[in-house]
């Protein structure tokens, strides 16, 4: 018990940094942030696929680590999709197409 409430007091502190930080970034800066974003999003599939191979033990455990590996991948693909949109919009309109 004490650890669930130790890790749901980490994840609110997390989120809460998290908002205070991104409120503060200028939009000009969005860019080169969700490119580096998405750079530490891959050490998310990494351990994610070192939980599925080392720690997950059953069907629940394989089925959960799998989901994080999914989620992950779909964050860093998505993420390079949209910062790709974001780059194109500061091209000329000749270079755009």
């Amino acid at each position: 018990m004490e650890n669930i409430v130790f890790l749901i007091f980490i994840f609110v502190i997390a989120a809460f940094l998290g908002v205070e930080l991104i409120s503060k970034v200028p939009s000009q800066l969005h860019t080169p942030l969700m490119s580096g974003t998405n750079a530490i999003s891959g050490i998310t599939i990494v351990g994610a696929l070192a939980v599925c191979a080392v720690q997950a033990t059953g069907t629940l455990g394989m089925i959960l680590s799998f989901l994080a590996v999914i989620f992950a991948a779909i964050n860093v693909v998505g993420g390079y999709l949209i910062t790709d949109r974001m780059l194109r919009m500061f091209r000329k309109k000749e270079d755009r197409k």
